[in-house]
């Protein structure tokens, strides 16, 4: 029989650092043992030749780890390092998540590699949005009304000056243009050229539901007294004003019957050729004391201007300069004119208050550029209006261009202030001031019974200024 080298004790085993360590692989060399010549182990046959025993360590059962020494060393999770480095913008240029355990460590190298923007991001996040393709068509009739009503003034200026490059058609343009600035329709009050086709054309029932628009009344109004609606807030171009009462896309005729009403704009805006004669056909005039006195006492039931009634923007070109998203401040304190018209013509007051109106479009505060503001109120006080920096929507995009936003218009006509007419046209100035208040209290009151259904953001507060 061969003799069999007695394997050490347990306790005195050398622990394996990994299965390829030397003591594996030599184990001669182990504790003294460096001379032992090999043991050669001889037997009749393959299958019953002695065996050496296995030389393995026996494993902890619960925890799978292997015991060194007494010790269980449990098995590490693998561990990961994230880089994430931006740009000085803020924006993020490498999010990069690296995973490694025990055997892969990450290398570390003398150089760094840093990566620059990716190109494009800014792209993905951009501000514009674009108008769908499959838009349904009466949207899109929609604004083109809307477009065609906001550029009419540049279009009927554009085909002017087209007509008179051509030679033919200067006979006809030249006694025009003396007739369009010597003209005294827009003040004279008889409404001669008004067309009530024009109005009720279906074309403004798509202009109105752009926003939508819609007109409310609080009380109805007696066919046999004349009014002045004032109109509030001026807006940037007042297009709750047009809808309600500049056509009848909102039933003005409906909820009125047999009141003639009439929208008042400036009277510069008729001395613009071919754009004067559209005005007059859609039954504007001007706001001129004149033309106030005129309709309010020409025609009517009676001759004397019964049944008629004018519709003023009161807060005009300073109150558009306050049109911001989200406000109502009304140029109203020193305004006083249209209440002296109404005693000098014995005609009733009616706030109008529009819910919506300076939500249509954005522009430059006063605040933030105080230069801008100033040259606006010195444009207001030579010409006598201004041009408010406003954008707000484009025909393709929702962002950016000059098309209103599509936001709810709801015009609310309040209850009549009746209004006794002075003897021989002297007003007193203590009836102006009482009048004053009461419309001022007619206001406030639509304000705060109908602010809760129209008024979006319920924060807004109602504020009288100048």
């Amino acid at each position: 029989m061969a003799t069999q080298i007695p394997l050490l004790p347990e306790k005195h085993q050398p622990p394996p650092s990994s299965p390829t360590d030397a003591a594996y692989r030599e184990p001669d060399k182990i504790h003294g043992l460096e001379n032992t010549p090999p043991t050669q182990f001889v037997g009749k046959g393959e299958a019953d030749s002695q065996r050496s025993p296995p030389f393995s360590q026996p494993r902890h059962r619960k925890s799978g780890s292997l015991r060194v020494n007494g010790a269980s060393k449990q098995p590490k999770e693998p561990q990961s390092i994230v880089e994430d480095l931006r740009d000085g913008d803020g924006e993020q240029l490498i999010n990069k998540k690296l995973r490694f355990d025990d055997k892969q460590k990450p290398q570390r190298t003398q150089t760094e590699l840093v990566s620059g923007r990716r190109a494009g991001a800014k792209w993905e996040r951009s501000h514009v949005h674009f108008a769908p393709i499959s838009v349904p068509f009466q949207r899109r009739l929609q604004t083109f009304m809307v477009l065609a009503h906001t550029l009419c003034i540049p279009l009927f200026l554009t085909t002017f000056f087209f007509l008179c490059s051509i030679p033919l058609f200067w006979p006809i343009l030249f006694p025009y243009t003396i007739y369009v600035l010597l003209s005294s329709a827009p003040s004279s009050g008889t409404l001669s050229h008004r067309s009530p086709l024009l109005r009720s054309l279906p074309l403004w029932s798509l202009f109105a539901s752009y926003f939508p628009a819609r007109l409310h009344r609080s009380a109805r109004l007696e066919p046999t007294r004349k009014y002045i609606f004032g109109y509030h807030p001026h807006g940037i171009i007042s297009h709750g004003a047009f809808a309600a009462f500049g056509t009848e896309a909102l039933g003005f005729s409906q909820l009125f019957p047999g009141i003639t009403n009439t929208l008042l704009t400036l009277d510069t805006n008729f001395r613009v050729p071919l754009y004067r004669d559209y005005a007059l056909a859609l039954g504007l005039a001007s706001v001129s004391r004149e033309s106030c006195e005129n309709i309010l006492s020409k025609g009517g039931r009676n001759g004397e201007g019964m049944g008629r009634a004018i519709t003023i923007v009161v807060g005009g070109a300073r109150e558009s300069l306050d049109a911001q998203p989200q406000t109502m401040n009304l140029v109203l304190k020193r305004r006083k004119g249209f209440v002296k018209l109404a005693i000098r013509t014995g005609a009733d007051l009616v706030p109008v208050l529009a819910f919506g109106e300076n939500d249509l479009y954005d522009q430059v505060t006063s605040a933030s550029h105080p230069f801008v503001h100033k040259v606006q109120m010195a444009v207001k006080k030579c010409m006598g209006f201004t041009v408010p920096l406003f954008h707000a929507r484009g025909v393709f995009n929702y962002d950016v261009g000059l098309m209103p936003y599509r936001k709810p218009l709801n015009v609310v006509v309040g209850r009549p202030i009746k209004v006794v007419q002075a003897k021989d046209g002297k007003v007193d100035d203590g009836y102006v001031d009482e009048i004053h208040g009461m419309y001022v209290r007619e206001l406030e009151r639509i304000w705060d019974e109908w602010r809760e259904l129209f008024e979006v953001d319920r924060r807004v507060q109602l504020r009288i200024v100048e």
